[in-house]
């Protein structure tokens, strides 16, 4: 009988310290929206992050005014959200004490073509099919000789 009356005061007590926490809680309202952002990562050619570089981006625009500034963090990663009204090649400048450079940035319609591109022109993947296609041939062509 005590260990019925020890079991329900435990159960008892386990479900009042569960129970009003959610009563006592604050609420939290969080809202979120969905916007492409771009994230830069600058490095030095021996693969070191420019650590709080000062990053400079310039809207396609008025590409002679900067559009906002800002600085790296430690890895010298930066990310900023371009104004979709402005589509476009953005540039972004990375400097710090005297070293950076620039890279454009795509954005708009033919960003996501662009960035998924290979880099290649046309002519570039055709002439390098062709250049496989008769290195496969030649090595064809000089096993089959040998046989003979």
């Amino acid at each position: 009988m005590i260990n019925r009356i020890k079991l329900f005061v435990s159960i008892l007590a386990v479900s009042l310290l569960v129970w009003p926490a959610a009563a006592f809680a604050h609420g939290v309202d969080i809202n979120y929206q969905t916007k492409t952002a771009v994230e830069i990562e600058a490095k030095y050619d021996t693969g070191q992050p420019v650590s709080e570089g000062q990053v400079t981006v310039y809207a396609p625009d008025n590409p002679a005014k900067p559009w906002t500034t800002g600085k790296a963090d430690e890895n010298g990663r930066y990310i900023f959200t371009p104004d979709p009204a402005k589509p476009g090649t953005w540039d972004v400048q990375v400097r710090l004490a005297g070293h950076g450079g620039m890279v454009p940035v795509p954005v708009g319609v033919d960003s996501d073509v662009a960035a998924a591109g290979t880099g290649y022109t046309t002519m570039q993947i055709v002439l390098m099919s062709a250049c496989v296609i008769w290195g496969l041939v030649g090595t064809a062509l000089y096993f089959a000789r040998r046989k003979n």
